[in-house]
């Protein structure tokens, strides 16, 4: 096809859609800011790490092009790549906030975080969504899908949070990837050799009939551009990240023993009876739940004995002034794929629907109630039944939730006590201003399990360990997380499942401490790069892209 968008490379699309003789990009190949990450893994590095940043006009409107270069490492997201894309926004954001219109288009052809940078992708997810959803409050974000590799992973949780999203019919857009799912649940779950179930369930036309993409068009470069500049003109905007009554509902009236197939979803999409859903604060009981280190802290930091919620998996309550909010296993659960503490669709839409009744209960104060999260989420559910009604979204849901609370004035700390894993972390824990971890090597903190990561880069387990050795961000381990900066502070001495006294005193100021320093202080997550450490060695490349950035904005 002579115009087809698809078929060209990330630069090639950004110049097709702005005005001729209005483009200027921005961190270039010749500013060569490779990634440092790459070759100590014997993977040869591309100039602009697979991102590319482009200022011009859109049909006499100034406008910024961000495109993902699918074929370099999949699209994968590291440090470098992110901080571009962070940056880039952030300016954006600065702009519209000084009355300077300017539209931001995300053209997404990702697999989500990158694995041989791991945890450097994870913040940098978080923080790309986190402008994201400033920046909606000024002008429409459209995204843009065109094919090849599509939107996976954690940037199809921030595909999810975009105003406005085309596509065409050569793209897919879901959460876990099928050979992942197959990898963590077995073929009987979702047989990654089926192409076209996959592309049943996850292609555009399944997206576009449940919600999940606004619109498809044509693989032509002007079907593209009228699709824009008219989401522009109208400010479109399908506030997924905010239906969380009608996904509570859908989920009512959903039997998850029961077979689910593409029809009987449909079906039940367009057929929901929308109900509000509030769920009440957690209570004592006189039944243990499922045991795992987050149920734990949460019933020592609360007080509430043997903590019971009507969403068995969704602990909240209000102590010491402050909200605390903990995903915890059930064992029992009617959705198997969450019954070990993985952050699922009841989970996702539940957290937003809590934090969304705080926003607005604290709406017209001027001390906004504190948001504690107590993480031990070991990751995402993966199940075909959740690919299919959209997990990315129910995450989506809960970084948006987090995002605007943090925006608004509410102090958001996370606490780790127990896993922090892929998906289920970015939904619940790294919106925080404050990241407090305990020095425990029980930890797992990581994009993926170390079967599905090896799987996917191709690598055998023994491999990816060695590797973990000469980059901190492909580790699984609390010791080389610090190393990232990413973590106001490692709490030694305290373990996982201590539950004396002296423990729980500890953590009781940690976390105050934490808040006391949240005190006049911006409501973003800067403090992750502008540390000490961050500075020193764990986030010099994130520093050095924002410092270009700043320097050639405005040319």
């Amino acid at each position: 096809m002579n115009n087809s968008f698809v078929e060209l490379h990330a630069r090639q699309r950004a110049l097709a859609l702005l005005d001729a003789g209005t483009t200027r990009e921005l961190i270039d190949p010749f500013t060569d800011m490779i990634s440092p990450h790459l070759e100590p893994q014997n993977i040869v590095p591309e100039s602009d790490d697979g991102v590319v940043i482009m200022k011009g006009q859109l049909a006499g409107k100034a406008a910024v092009v961000i495109a993902i270069e699918g074929a370099f490492q999949g699209g994968g997201i590291g440090e470098v790549s992110g901080a571009k894309i962070v940056a880039a926004l952030e300016h954006a954001l600065a702009d519209n906030q000084a009355g300077n219109t300017i539209y931001p288009v995300l053209i997404l052809d990702t697999g989500g975080v990158r694995l041989q940078e791991a945890n450097y992708g994870l913040l940098s997810i978080s923080e790309i969504q986190n402008v994201i959803i400033a920046l909606k409050q000024f002008v429409p974000v459209i995204g843009l899908v065109p094919g090849r590799v599509g939107s996976f992973g954690g940037m199809s949780i921030t595909n999810a949070l975009l105003s406005y999203v085309i596509g065409t019919n050569r793209a897919r857009i879901g959460l876990n990837g099928p050979e992942v799912i197959e990898q963590e649940a077995g073929v009987q779950e979702f047989d990654s050799s089926d192409k076209d179930l996959i592309w049943n369930t996850l292609g555009t036309t399944e997206r576009q009939a449940t919600g999940i993409i606004d619109e498809v068009v044509a693989d032509d470069v002007t079907a593209f551009k009228q699709a824009i500049i008219a989401a522009i003109d109208e400010k479109k905007d399908s506030h997924r990240d905010q239906q969380v009554d009608l996904y509570l509902s859908l989920l009512d009236q959903l039997d998850p023993s029961q077979p689910l197939d593409i029809a009987g979803y449909r079906d039940l999409y367009h057929q929901v009876k929308v109900t509000e859903h509030h769920l009440a604060a957690s209570k004592s009981s006189a039944v243990a739940g499922t045991k795992s280190r987050g149920r734990l802290w949460f019933e020592q930091l609360t007080g509430i004995k043997n903590a019971q919620s009507e969403v068995a998996t969704v602990l909240h309550a209000q102590a010491d002034g402050r909200e605390y909010i903990a995903i915890v296993p059930d064992a029992q659960n009617r959705f198997p794929r969450v019954r070990e503490g993985e952050v699922g669709l009841l989970e996702g839409y539940t957290v937003a629907s809590v934090v969304n009744d705080l926003i607005k209960a604290d709406q017209a104060k001027a001390n906004k109630t504190p948001l504690v999260l107590i993480v031990d989420v070991p990751s995402q559910a993966y199940g075909y039944k959740e690919e299919l009604i959209g997990i990315h979204m129910a995450l989506a849901s809960s970084v948006s939730a987090y995002a605007r609370a943090r925006q608004a004035g509410h102090k958001v700390v996370a606490f780790i006590p127990g896993d922090a894993v892929s998906g289920g972390f970015l939904a619940h824990g790294l919106q925080s201003n404050r990241l407090i971890a305990l020095d425990d090597l029980a930890i797992t903190i990581q994009a993926m399990s170390k079967a599905s990561a090896a799987r996917i880069t191709q690598r055998t387990i023994e491999e990816l360990e060695e590797a973990t050795k000469h980059v901190p961000a492909m580790a699984y381990d609390i010791k080389n997380y610090q190393k990232l900066g990413a973590l106001y502070q490692l709490v030694p001495g305290v373990k996982g499942y201590d539950d004396d006294p002296k423990a729980i005193a500890t953590i009781q100021a940690v976390i105050a401490e934490a808040l006391a320093s949240l005190d006049d202080v911006p409501a973003d997550m800067s403090f992750r790069y502008t540390n000490s450490i961050a500075k020193q060695s764990g986030r010099v490349a994130t520093n050095q892209v924002r410092q270009l950035m700043d320097e050639q904005w405005n040319g």
